[in-house]
């Protein structure tokens, strides 16, 4: 019984040929981009990964966006969406995009996108991160600019007198090395017991996490499922940690012993992706958080593959937005009563 599920797991996703394209270029090119000596051609990859400037001009939903220069010195800045209006305060949802930390942009094409889904279905206001990228800022660079861009939000409160902002209702999300930043941002805001901006949750959407151990995820999809590889995955860790550090670093490798998580650390969402090799590493995190005494809602989606969210065609990108908007409006609804 347990072998012929396994090689039912290990089966190829059932993908529209136009995800397959696009999966392919992108990856190709990634392949390329990342280098063996560890570093990224950044031009090559620049062909493939269109970006698109920010827009004042609502669009067709209503969705405006402008970007924000949070630190200009070292190019740290935010790609801000919102309604035309609103009639009450709004809640932020603080986003970094994935890339294994070394590619992809808040102005690339799929996250404009998504972000302005995001803003119009979830009803909140989106500040998309756009955090320095390794290799050539290596951790904790990512998480710096995180932290720091809440300190933003918190400052400047993003004032505009057509739209309001909740800062008690902050959600801190992200994908796949954006929800590995995502989590050790939370857990350093929460740390420092800041008062201006209560983060109502955190949304980790397939987060990475890892370590030298090869799961049985890893194993078993390792050549089925596309996107993530385990070689891919290596890299990207070579290009973000220390050097010389390895994948149990506690950056990569979250454990009882090292996740010393802070008392008013918020409810987290875990997203998790049945033909996602990095699966079994995302539900030690949500075992590890409840291990803490921490709320976490885990939601799985048994066809999903790692990125499933960018493409629009696939069903499951949909789903993700009504199980995010319920997660948020049950976090407000926890934190009112409280």
């Amino acid at each position: 019984m347990e072998a012929s599920k396994r090689q039912e797991t290990a089966r190829a996703p059932a993908l529209p040929w136009t995800v397959r394209f696009q999966i392919f270029g992108l990856v190709a090119a990634a392949s390329v981009a990342q280098r063996l000596n560890g570093t990224v051609n950044r031009s090559f990859f620049s062909l493939v990964d269109r970006h698109v400037r920010a827009s004042a001009r609502p669009d067709k939903f209503g969705v405006r966006s402008d970007d924000v220069d949070v630190d200009a010195s070292r190019g740290l800045w935010a790609r801000v969406f919102k309604p035309s209006e609103a009639q009450s305060p709004l809640p932020v949802v603080v986003y970094f995009h994935g890339g294994g930390f070394a590619l992809l942009s808040a102005a690339s094409v799929p996250y404009d996108n998504m972000c302005r889904r995001f803003c119009r279905e979830l009803g909140a206001v989106v500040l998309s991160v756009n955090y320095r990228l390794a290799p050539e800022h290596r951790y904790p660079a990512a998480y710096d600019d995180g932290v720091d861009v809440l300190g933003y939000l918190e400052k400047n409160r993003l004032q505009d007198p057509a739209v309001q902002v909740d800062l008690s209702a902050c959600f801190v999300a992200g994908d796949s090395a954006g929800g590995n930043i995502a989590h050790h941002v939370a857990q350093r805001w929460t740390a420092a017991k800041s008062k201006s901006i209560r983060l109502a949750g955190t949304i980790l959407v397939q987060p990475f996490f890892g370590g030298e151990e090869r799961t049985e995820s890893e194993r078993r999809l390792e050549g089925v499922a596309p996107i993530v590889n385990m070689r891919r995955s290596d890299w990207s860790w070579r290009a973000f940690l220390p050097e010389g550090a390895d994948r149990n670093h506690r950056a990569a490798h979250l454990t009882s012993e090292n996740a010393d998580l802070a008392e008013g650390f918020p409810p987290a969402m875990v997203v998790i992706g049945g033909f996602d090799p990095e699966k079994d590493w995302q539900r030690r995190y949500a075992d590890l958080l409840q291990q803490k005494g921490k709320a976490v809602q885990v939601v799985e989606f048994p066809e999903a593959i790692h990125g499933f969210f960018l493409f629009p065609k696939l069903p499951d990108a949909g789903n993700l937005v009504k199980e995010i908007k319920a997660f948020m409006d049950k976090s407000k609804a926890s934190a009112s009563s409280a």
